[in-house]
């Protein structure tokens, strides 16, 4: 009780000495600005400014924003004499004619701050003025009901222990806009979706996180069996939602989901006949094992990392490097080299192509910016591209920050190499640092978060970088790959999107996420490890079909959240149902589009360009396309190159037509084995045997060979078009 009164005791003195604090510029005045949004990117605080007035984006800048407002254009935005004929405020009641309209009313809190501080004669603040120390939101985490609603409460807390509650300040945005959405004074209103959503506050710099769950309250009677601990954490999370998962899919629909997603390739019909027919309890587990020791595994996720390391052909005389740079990744993904070192290998690259092809990845990111930024998005999940110019506005990077990674890739030189377009990449002999662009001073190598190194010139800072990232104790490294491979196989990362990692976007399953990457260290950062762990866990085995209540559920893995067939997998799943070969320039007939070693391929192969693979520009997976689009579904339906695959004399609809040992059913079951890993329903085989019967009904003997390849060509474009194939489900 004493702690209590006490403490009320504490905030009614400051509330007191609130009222008599004089007004600080940076503590006063600049929140206002970017509540009303004046200092966003969209209007002056972008580079340019906006119609001749310029604001430092997000405020970070106070001292340029002073001068912007109080000396340039011979001050002509503020007037002392008369504070409500300034034209800071005029504008921003819109009773000045203004571009970004009205942003206070007159008899605002924030129009009488403004006013006060103007009258007050513009003051800066004293030396000794307490700054902003955090920001904490009240509550922090809350169990909702579904559409429910929460007034949040924010307190800003200083260096001299004032507390003021700058609730109607702070800036709030939820992660999941599906979820919830917020008021400008702070309340929190949900929709009806159940799971967490976290809303992050804004103010001055600082941030903090409400995080609400909000269970669907069903009953969960039983689960499906657990596998592994990815199974207890989802189930457990589960049951406190209350969110019945899905039952487990069966052999066919697990072999060809497990297929596409660890090889890229469409199991056969001879492949499922044995799967299916396999006593053995561990099965699924063995299919995992097989697939992870193919090549096609080595093939599919090399296509992956080449897109993310920018393997990627500007110039002809780039094909010897990007060849060569595609077959490392691919060798060692094969021989399974842990993911440490592979990340090693890229980032502290020295050489040519011949003694170490990982120094491609230099050849696309020249500069110092691109390699820092790239090293932190790609390996660590963090997206430092703000901090370059400002403060991170999500996060708590700051330049300093920034430019101390940066120093990392300081010492990066190059050489010409004996072939035209090739360098030698090196790290020269001098003192790792970079220079902040803001405080014109030397910044040495430092961990994100961590140390600050001291390092001799002899030394390669980037080795000392490779050594941070592999650390056991290192908060980045392994979760942010563990969430990337979970994104991979669940169509949805534990945090999404997988390579934005930050405070303020918090996890679904934060101990999933944890748990996940503690195996991955304990394993020595295994790959086939962690995708064994992922592809046997019950969770991953879960049905596509909703139940009764997990439909709308789209964060909780309560079901397997069906994926479009990526463009390199469609048009290899394509002509493997066909029977038809593709041909790629320069590449042996048949290569798989999942073998493809660079972008190239893309410009001359209108199918890989419209369904979205990669140019492999950044190290950022958003630039696969995976959404549906009309040019999509026009080119499957009409273009001339399908039809003429569909009409080849040795395709698969010309073999069936002209197979005479087998009847009609058999083959149509036949075709949608390699379509759909499943058999017909009764319906389905008699739509498609009524549809031959009905293109060779009183045809001439002479036309009906014709008239039956028609049929056949028509039943597979027509499975072609449905989603069970263009989806991994």
């Amino acid at each position: 009780m004493f702690r209590f009164i006490l403490g009320l005791s504490f905030l009614a003195f400051y509330a007191v000495r609130g009222g008599e604090r004089s007004l600080n510029f940076t503590n006063d005045i600049v929140p206002i600005f970017t509540k009303a949004s004046c200092n966003s990117g969209g209007c002056h605080g972008k580079a340019s400014g906006q119609n001749g007035f310029k604001l430092s984006l997000l405020g970070f800048e106070p001292t340029e924003d002073y001068e912007h407002i109080v000396k340039e254009a011979r001050g002509r935005r503020v007037f002392p004499a008369a504070p409500d004929r300034s034209l800071l405020l005029t504008k921003a009641v819109n009773s000045t004619p203004h571009g970004g309209g009205k942003k206070l009313d007159v008899g605002s809190e924030d129009y009488a701050t403004l006013k006060r501080w103007i009258s007050s004669g513009l003051p800066w603040g004293r030396p000794d003025d307490p700054t902003i120390v955090s920001i904490e939101v009240q509550p922090k985490a809350e169990t909702m009901s579904l559409k429910g609603s929460k007034q949040l409460k924010v307190l800003a807390r200083y260096s001299d222990g004032y507390i003021k509650d700058v609730t109607r300040s702070a800036l709030y945005e939820p992660n999941d806009k599906a979820m919830a959405e917020t008021t400008e004074d702070g309340l929190v209103k949900l929709f009806d979706l159940p799971g967490e959503v976290a809303i992050m506050v804004r103010y001055q710099g600082k941030i903090a996180v409400f995080r609400a769950t909000i269970p669907l309250g069903a009953p969960v009677d039983s689960l499906p069996p657990v596998s592994n601990f990815v199974d207890e954490l989802v189930f457990n999370k589960l049951k406190s939602l209350g969110l019945p998962p899905s039952g487990v899919a069966d052999d066919s629909t697990f072999l060809r989901r497990v297929s596409i997603d660890i090889t890229g390739r469409l199991p056969s019909p001879g492949d499922l006949q044995a799967f299916q027919s396999d006593a053995n309890p561990e099965k699924r587990q063995a299919v995992v094992d097989r697939l992870l020791a193919s090549e096609s595994y080595a093939d599919y996720f090399a296509g992956k990392w080449s897109a993310l390391l920018r393997n990627k052909r500007s110039d002809p005389k780039d094909a010897r490097g990007n060849f060569a740079f595609h077959h490392w990744i691919k060798d060692q993904i094969y021989d399974n080299l842990p993911y440490d070192k592979f990340a090693g290998a890229v980032v502290a690259g020295v050489g040519s192509v011949e003694t170490h092809p990982p120094v491609v990845w230099y050849r696309q990111a020249k500069d110092t910016t691109t390699q820092l930024e790239d090293t932190a998005q790609l390996f660590l999940g963090q997206r430092l591209q703000c901090a370059q110019c400002h403060h991170h506005p999500f996060e708590k990077w700051s330049q300093q920050d920034y430019y101390g990674f940066a120093a990392f890739f300081s010492t990066v030189s190059r050489k010409a190499a004996s072939r035209p377009g090739e360098e030698i990449i090196f790290s020269r002999r001098a003192e790792a640092q970079a220079v902040n662009l803001r405080t014109k001073l030397p910044v040495k190598p430092t961990e994100l978060g961590g140390r600050t190194l001291s390092l001799t010139p002899e030394d390669d800072p980037r080795r000392s970088l490779a050594t941070w990232m592999a650390a056991k104790d290192n908060p980045f490294f392994a979760r942010s790959l563990v969430n990337r491979y979970w994104k991979h196989f669940f169509n949805r990362g534990l945090i999404e999107p997988e390579d934005d990692m930050r405070e303020s976007n918090p996890p679904a399953n934060p101990e999933l996420l944890d748990a996940l990457a503690k195996s991955f260290i304990e394993s020595g950062y295994d790959l086939k490890q962690l995708i064994r762990t992922i592809t046997t866990s019950t969770v991953y085995q879960l049905s596509a079909e909703p139940n009764a209540y997990n439909g709308i559920d789209r964060q909780n893995f309560s079901r397997f959240y069906p994926k479009r067939l990526q463009a390199e997998v469609l048009l290899d799943a394509i002509h493997t149902v066909l029977d038809s070969k593709s041909a790629f320039e320069g590449l042996p007939a048949g290569t798989p589009a999942i073998a493809l070693p660079d972008n190239s391929y893309n410009a001359s192969n209108y199918f890989l360009t419209v369904f979205g693979r990669p140019e492999g520009s950044s190290a950022c997976e958003c630039e696969r396309t995976q959404e549906s689009s009309l040019a999509q579904s026009l080119h499957l339906i009409n273009a001339p190159d399908l039809q003429t695959k569909l009409g080849a004399d040795k395709s698969r609809p010309a073999v069936l037509a002209q197979d005479d040992k087998r009847s009609d059913e058999e083959k149509i079951t036949e075709a949608y084995l390699w379509m759909t890993s499943r058999k017909p329903n009764a319906a389905q085989l008699k739509t498609a045997l009524d549809h031959i019967a009905k293109l060779t009904k009183d045809k001439p003997e002479s036309e009906v060979t014709r008239a039956r390849r028609n049929a056949y060509e028509d039943i597979l474009w027509a499975l072609i078009n449905t989603k069970e194939f263009l989806f991994n489900h």
